[in-house]
């Protein structure tokens, strides 16, 4: 079945695993089509309809989603205004019928042309310099996608040439997937048993994504068929192992292997890579690595005395036990971030007493229905209208390119404390008013759950009242004083109160900064990468760093993003960028391509000087984001734009060429 659907995706004009030539056709009466015209996001439902009916007139300009900036939630589609709203579902109601009547149940691909005029609608004629990236991400017009335009064989002139890519997470996926398409031999090694990375892995009650479905998922396997918005950790998993299937991508695997160290022979210009497996170590050699381990893998711990001292069961929700039954014991959570704010509502029925230990409350962006299955219109739409799914993820991902990133813009001479411009402290003065709305009946509550850092200073949670309903309950404490120290019976905190446990969650964490810790890698001249960073990663546009030829790194230093942008994108873009770096080598007939110095330094100083000028680079702001130095070493600090031009072009004068 791999081989047979691998061999029809090649085949596919669209590089899409989740194409569909025919859909079902419309046979639902007129009162059912009112219904799911009164109930659609109408700027995706009528691209939709002008490209199934090929009435591209549909798009009037009079209807344009304005799309006004979304301080903290979008307007209901793109800021319509009622009398634009009732325009665009009379025509989206006849152009349902004219689907129906005609049985229109397929559409081809778009032209460049097409691509254009609805990029300008549904835009609102945003920037032109947008549409490249944008078409690519629509993956609807052919040859516009990320697909690699050239082939192993061409260009390799019977060199022999092979890549390692370790881990096999969302990041090892995009490689093997765009390796393959280009016919380069590779290899991905995965620690663990199965594919998904953070989506296997990742099983604590609760577990769910807090981006929005659609966009979360790749230009080339773009799903159209999620039960919620916001799926659960199961369901992603479900759809990595789908994407593998689909692009023929397990027999590049190798499982149960742990990459340990990753040697560079410079005289021949190779990679040695040490591996282990089933505790056998053997040394296996490629021309490049590819490092796609992610940022959030290693768990982090609190640094409190006596951790070993606690007799009861002690998890972390990296590491979660699926046997260790909740129900009835005296449990506690230390954090309160993504991980806490959905783990603590999925169990906080089931325990005697739930203890939350809090360092720093979280901002909450309001979202009504983060639980909630996909609307019947959505479900319907996507099986009855071709190409629906594909044009919502275009929406929520266009909505996401440049999303709240305004709200977090530093503005020059602002000194209110608690905040870096207006339109931060609007928002903070917003959130802060419905957590006092939240929390009316509870102002002890309310003073320890009020954030006391800039908003935007970290990435905002979702919130639908649940977490306040969780910390409202009898069974439920929320403690700030701190951890002094753990004993057996339990953790004492700094104000000298013994909270008696039988289970200790920890919601603390990764280790985000030490990236590609453990693992062992020398480049030229012996130098040790996490020498040469010493704790304080850096490399050009994330993807690669000087003294280490044809060593690329994905989701790597500073390509993470907060209230902007897509981690699927930022994936995607640098891979492609990887692919095309290796074409060089083998096009230039090198060995590598080594990044010059003063190149990173550059790059670096620029990136920081962004970063100065964002909430999460003030000063008075700690987190996650920033390593052991202060410096922000998580964050992409600029537009989307910025790092689809940089990757879409490896210039040769930044490295230098050993051949």
């Amino acid at each position: 079945m791999t081989d047979s659907l691998t061999e029809l995706h090649e085949d596919l004009a669209v590089d899409d695993l989740y194409w569909r030539e025919t859909y079902e056709p419309i046979t639902e009466d007129d009162a059912f089509l009112r219904r799911i015209v009164e109930t659609a996001d109408l700027p995706a439902l009528m691209v939709a309809l002008a490209a199934v009916t090929g009435d591209f007139s549909l798009l009037r300009e009079d209807l344009r989603p304005p799309q006004p900036p979304a301080d903290i939630v979008g307007e209901p589609h793109g800021g319509m205004a009622p009398d634009a709203q009732a325009a665009a579902r009379e025509l989206a109601f006849a152009a349902l019928k004219q689907v129906r009547e005609e049985r229109l149940t397929s559409v081809g691909t778009l032209t460049e042309e097409q691509g254009a005029q609805i990029l300008d609608w549904i835009t609102n004629a945003a920037n032109s310099e947008y549409y490249p990236m944008l078409m690519h991400d629509m993956a609807l017009v052919e040859g516009k996608g990320g697909k690699p335009k050239w082939n192993f064989e061409d260009v390799a002139g019977g060199r022999e040439f092979s890549v390692a890519v370790i881990g096999s997470g969302v990041s090892g996926m995009a490689a093997s997937y765009r390796l393959k398409q280009a016919g380069i031999p590779h290899t991905v090694f995965e620690k663990g048993h199965t594919i998904g990375g953070t989506w296997w892995k990742n099983t604590y009650p609760g577990v769910r994504l807090d981006t929005p479905n659609y966009a979360y998922s790749f230009s080339f396997a773009q799903r159209d068929d999620w039960p919620q918005q916001f799926s659960q950790g199961t369901e992603i998993h479900r759809y990595t192992c789908e994407v593998a299937e689909r692009g023929g991508l397990m027999e590049h695997m190798q499982f149960n292997t742990e990459v340990t160290k990753a040697t560079y022979d410079a005289g021949a210009g190779l990679w040695d890579v040490e591996i282990v497996q089933d505790g056998v170590t053997t040394v296996r050699r490629f021309n490049a690595v590819i490092s796609a381990v992610g940022q959030l893998d290693r768990p982090k711990y609190p640094e409190v005395a006596g951790r070993e001292d606690f007799a009861g069961i002690q998890l972390h929700s990296a590491e979660w036990d699926n046997t260790v039954d909740l129900a009835g014991k005296r449990v506690a959570v230390i954090g309160t971030g993504a991980s806490a704010y959905q783990i603590v509502p999925a169990i906080v029925d089931q325990v005697a007493s739930l203890t939350v230990i809090q360092r720093s409350s979280p901002w909450m962006l309001p979202t009504k229905g983060y639980y909630d299955d996909m609307p019947e219109s959505v479900q319907w739409l996507v099986r009855k209208l071709p190409h629906y799914g594909q044009w919502l993820r275009f929406w929520q991902h266009w909505l996401g390119v440049e999303g709240r990133q305004h709200t977090t813009v530093a503005e020059p001479g602002w000194n209110k404390p608690g905040s870096v411009s207006a339109v931060n402290e609007r928002v903070r003065q917003a959130l802060t008013a419905m957590l006092a709305e939240q929390y009316k009946d509870r102002p002890d509550l309310l003073a320890k759950v009020t954030p006391d850092y800039i908003v935007g200073g970290k990435r905002m949670l979702r919130d639908n009242g649940v977490w306040a309903q969780s910390l409202k309950k009898p069974q439920t404490t929320l403690v700030t004083d701190g951890m002094e120290r753990m004993v057996p019976e339990g953790i004492i905190t700094k104000d000298g109160v013994l909270h008696e446990l039988d289970v200790i969650i920890y919601a603390t964490g990764f280790q985000a900064s030490q990236f590609l810790e453990p693992l062992q890698v020398s480049g030229l001249n012996g130098v040790d990468l996490h020498e040469y960073w010493g704790g304080d990663a850096k490399a050009y546009a994330g993807l690669t760093v000087p003294n280490f030829p044809n060593l690329f790194i994905i989701t790597g230093p500073n390509t993470g993003h907060v209230v902007n942008g897509s981690l699927y994108s930022m994936i995607e873009y640098g891979v492609e960028y990887i692919l095309e770096a290796l074409r060089v080598v083998l096009q230039e007939n090198l060995k590598a391509l080594d990044l010059k110095q003063e190149v990173l330094d550059e790059f670096v100083s620029k990136l920081d000087a962004a970063s100065a000028t964002k909430a999460w680079g003030h000063p008075s702001v700690q987190t996650w984001y920033k390593n052991n130095f202060g410096r922000v070493s998580q964050i992409w600090p600029f537009p989307v734009l910025d790092f689809w031009k940089i990757t879409r072009e490896v210039r040769l004068d930044d490295y230098n060429k050993l051949a």
